[in-house]
Parts: structure tokens; sequence; C-alpha cells
């Protein structure tokens, strides 16, 4: 079995460009943010001051403004900080040229004081292998570098310690990463907590893989295709993971909401209904379509064909072989999934 890959880069700033960053030059006084209609905030020195207005030297030459549409810049220290609420200037410039920073050397997640800040970077990193959970279990979050993983772990070591139930509320705009980082926090606990021995059910998969197994099925029913996210979940969800009292997995439950029926019979021009539907037709599954009385054609079906029939770079067929085997690890019998 090939080893999981080095996830080093994808966490740490390394020492290389903490080093580069501390020679940049700096000073306090002369040092501004500018708003920018274009890049949001350019750095600035202030040239000269008249009463509440400023002369600033930008990148695209001089600029006078108000003193008030300024931001102070922080010291070179806290380049790349993990935590934003260390910053000495805690502005909407600073915290944007933070995140902007760490995203650009592929570190997506960022403390702000009690939350975690995570960036889409709409690739995959190595950074939720087995590998990355055995660096998080059971370590403060202090002694490691920000990650959906830290937050986790605190949750679960804030349980066991205090015997309270604890609460992770993931939320941000369409395609910023809500449902992916669900899944890792699920994936995380079904690792950390599993039992010491694999209880296969005579059903199914063992309770570890049901839990985990329980995204691919939602995720069929309830996502789609959007203008802004070739993913995004049409529904909201409330998941309850259950634990025994020395922390072992137990079991879950899953309470859906708000979803958005009118997709199921319309659709716009650059969008699809919900997944389940094209993995159906794909005919990945042989004999299915026929039992089904389903045609060959997508395009036969009104309902499901008034925007786009597929996603560039997904295989249908092969997303519903994933669909089909996580309702075998969940119990299913052949007639149930019919």
């Amino acid at each position: 079995m090939a080893e999981d890959p080095d996830p080093t880069e994808y966490l740490f700033v390394s020492l290389e460009t903490k080093r580069k960053d501390q020679t940049k030059p700096y000073d306090g006084k002369k040092m501004v943010w500018v708003p920018d209609e274009k890049e949001g905030f350019v750095l600035g020195n202030i040239v000269s001051t008249k009463g509440d207005m400023v002369t600033v030297d930008c990148p695209g030459g001089e600029r006078t403004m108000k003193k008030e549409l300024l931001q102070q810049v922080n010291p070179p220290k806290f380049e790349k900080c993990d935590d934003m609420a260390s910053l000495t200037y805690l502005n909407d410039a600073s915290v944007l040229h933070n995140l902007k920073e760490r995203y650009y050397i592929h570190l997506i997640y960022t403390y702000s004081g009690l939350f975690c800040v995570a960036i889409n970077p709409y690739k995959r990193f190595p950074i939720y292998t087995k590998r990355v959970v055995e660096i998080y279990k059971g370590r403060r979050r202090t002694e490691v570098p920000p990650h959906v993983f830290a937050v986790s772990d605190g949750a679960y070591m804030d349980m066991l310690a205090n015997r309270e139930n604890q609460s992770m509320l993931i939320t941000g705009e369409s395609g910023a990463g809500k449902t992916e980082n669900t899944k890792k926090v699920i994936q995380y606990f079904a690792l950390i907590a599993a039992s010491g021995f694999k209880q296969q059910f005579s059903s199914g998969g063992n309770l570890e893989d049901q839990v985990v197994q329980t995204n691919p099925v939602l995720e069929s029913f309830g996502n789609a295709k959007t203008v802004r996210n070739d993913n995004s979940s049409r529904f909201g969800k409330f998941i309850r993971i259950h634990f025994g009292p020395m922390g072992k997995l137990a079991g879950a439950d899953i309470e859906t909401y708000l979803l958005e029926k009118a997709r199921v019979i319309s659709q716009q021009p650059a969008e699809r209904s919900y997944h389940i539907f094209y993995q159906l037709m794909s005919g990945k599954i042989p004999g299915l379509k026929e039992k089904l009385l389903l045609s060959n054609n997508v395009n036969d079906y009104h309902f499901v064909s008034q925007g786009k029939t597929s996603i560039p770079g997904v295989d249908d067929g092969e997303e519903f072989m994933v669909t089909d085997t996580a309702f075998d690890v969940l119990g299913f019998t052949d007639e149930e999934k019919e």
C-alpha cells in the first residue's frame, strides 16, 4: 500500500518563508493599506499629510484621500500568522492580506480566535489522510497548525473531559466548502473514536464505515450542480454523532430540512437537478434502467433536462457506483435500493 504523502508544505509555513518575511521593509508610521477597486487594498507609503487629507505613494502612483480610509499595517513578524486574533492591527485589510498570503502558499486554514476560517482551494490537498489524523489526535490547538481536525479534536476532548455535548457550526456561502469540511469532521471522528474491534453488522458494514457512507447517499439525493458550485447542497442538515462512555463511536442520526423541492421539476439553463437522476441514467449498473423502464436518452425526460445534463470532470456512472456501495454498507437490500 502506498504511503500517505508528506503534508508538511500544506500545513506549516516553511523556515525559508519565515526568514524572507522577516526581512521585508517596515515603517509603522508611514506604511498603510490603501483601498483599491481591483485588489481591495494595496500597500502604500504616506508622503504628506494636510489636515484630514493624506497623500500616499501607491503602486499606481500617488493618491490623496481622507485619513480615515487608510488602515494600519502589521509588523513583518505577523506575516502569514496562524491566528489573526494575535494581529496588532485587526482591520479588514490585514485580515484579507493574511488569508491571501497563506492561501498563496497552500495554507487554507487560519484561526480567527475561536473560529477556523477555511478557503476552498478547488483542488485536492493531502491534508486529510491518516497520517494527518495522527498529527492532530489528542494534541492541543496551540501545538499544531490550523485545521478542521484540530477543531474536531478539541470538541472531542472537551466532550470526554467535561462529559457535555459539543457543537460545531460549519457555515459559509455557496461553494465555500461546507459539505467537504463536514465530511472531514465525520471522517475524523470515525477514525479517532473507532471501536477497538470492527463489529460487522449482518446487514452491512461496520459502524464507522456506515457513519462515513451516509455522505454519498445524502449528496446523490440532495446535491446538484448550480452556477456557482458543481456539488451544491440544496438542503440543510443537522448531524448528531453519538459516543459511548469511553469515547467510542456509538451511532449517528441526521436531520435534513429545507430541501429545494422545485429543482426536481425545474432547473436554470446552467444548472442540473439532483445528481441521482443522472446517475440512474448512466446505465452503470447492468439491467437497472430496463427494470425501471428508463430510456437511454436523458433528454427524453423534460423534468431533468432543462439545464445541463453533465458536469465537466464528473463521471456520473462512477458516482453511481459510489452511491450503490454506500447503500450496501448502510445495510440496504437490493429490493430496498430499487
